[in-house]
């Protein structure tokens, strides 16, 4: 009996055994087949990196802002009697817009009137008496002071009239009528923007190191979506003198001629000071960088050398830092070299060490001034 069990323990040990041995073979097997595993390359296009002659400029956000630019309001209270202008259109300096109801003054005036002619009768008299010394100075000086009173009161209304009566301040173009007739104003009550269009301000910030650049009556031009591809072209004409504490900014305030009028007050555009100069610049696609917080990045193809001694086309990561744009081009301040072949397309799913395979059937856009199809 304990013969047989011991042989059936020893058959299951050595059963075990041989288990053991060959699971362990497997496993070995796919360990070594896992370290030498390569994923099967990603696919992607590239360029050769080339140096340029790129434009010495600066780009910053601007804002279109009117030369002279208000919301007419009425002056004085009263109700509206006549409305002398349409929405939108276009006024000269000094044209009626509205008139306020002024019955009541004209009555006034006509009483203040009448009133100052009675003292300046009054007057004359005094004059008569007091040359033949029937009355005092003093009586002749209150009747003087009467007449202008009454003088001073007339003139009085007649302001008042006149200020019921609302002028455009400058030539420009109307907005939106926001009164109508019938209507009782309140001093201060908006009646209808007016914006003069020509010339036009855009005013635009660039950081406090660029400023020593910049320079009175230099170019800028100005991009804006919608208006075609041409832009509009001015010169700069104020440099604020402070600096803002809070972004460390200089506003720059440039002046266009806007004779179509196409640019509108509030307009958001893209403006780019031209600063003479040209400098060499490497240039790549703008698609070419992988953007993050802790640093730009592109992926530079070459032959990589893989764990088991083989050699692979694959890429390596280099952070780079970036300058300006130009269309769909950004240039490559430092970090690349001209010659070194970029990934183009496809940075998103790269790391250092992964296999590549280049196809450049379809490339994405590399043009400096590009008109897209919907522009």
């Amino acid at each position: 009996m304990a013969k047989r069990m011991f042989i059936m323990l020893a058959g299951m040990a050595a059963l075990v055994a041989v288990l053991g041995t060959v699971k362990f073979r497997q496993i070995q097997t796919a360990a070594a087949q896992a370290a030498s595993f390569q994923p099967p390359p990603e696919a992607v296009t590239t360029i050769v990196a080339r140096q340029e002659e790129w434009p010495a400029s600066l780009s910053a956000i601007g804002t279109v802002a009117a030369v002279h630019g208000v919301t007419v309001s009425a002056d004085l209270p009263g109700l509206v009697e006549t409305i002398a202008f349409d929405s939108g259109r276009t006024v000269h300096e000094g044209e009626v817009l509205l008139r306020l109801d002024t019955r009541q003054e004209q009555a006034q005036l006509t009483a203040a009137e009448a009133q100052s002619g009675l003292t300046r009768l009054n007057l004359d008299r005094a004059r008569g008496l007091r040359e033949e010394g029937i009355i005092s100075q003093a009586d002749y000086d209150r009747a003087a002071a009467e007449y202008e009173q009454a003088k001073a009161k007339a003139g009085e209304i007649r302001a008042t009239i006149a200020r019921k009566t609302i002028r455009a301040p400058f030539s420009g173009m109307l907005g939106i009528r926001q009164v109508n007739l019938g209507q009782f104003l309140n001093g201060g009550t908006p009646i209808v923007p007016l914006q003069a269009l020509q010339p036009i301000y855009v005013n635009f910030a660039v950081p406090q190191q660029e400023v020593g650049r910049l320079r009175l009556d230099g170019e800028v031009r100005v991009t804006a979506e919608g208006m075609g591809s041409g832009g509009f072209a001015g010169r700069i004409t104020a440099i604020d003198s402070v600096v803002d504490e809070a972004t460390r900014n200089v506003q720059v305030q440039a002046t266009l001629p806007n004779r179509d009028g196409r640019l509108r007050p509030g307009m958001f555009v893209q403006a780019e000071v031209l600063l003479g100069a040209r400098n060499a610049a490497v240039t790549l696609p703008a698609s070419s960088v992988a953007y993050a917080p802790y640093g730009d990045s592109v992926f530079i193809v070459g032959d990589v050398k893989g764990p088991n001694g083989e050699t692979y086309r694959g890429v390596r990561q280099q952070f780079v830092k970036l300058g300006g744009t130009r269309g769909d081009q950004v240039a490559i301040v430092s970090g690349l070299e001209a010659g070194q072949e970029v990934v183009t397309s496809g940075v998103f799913k790269l790391r250092n060490g992964v296999a590549v395979h280049v196809n450049n059937d379809v490339r994405p856009g590399n043009d400096p001034a590009p008109r897209p199809e919907d522009n």
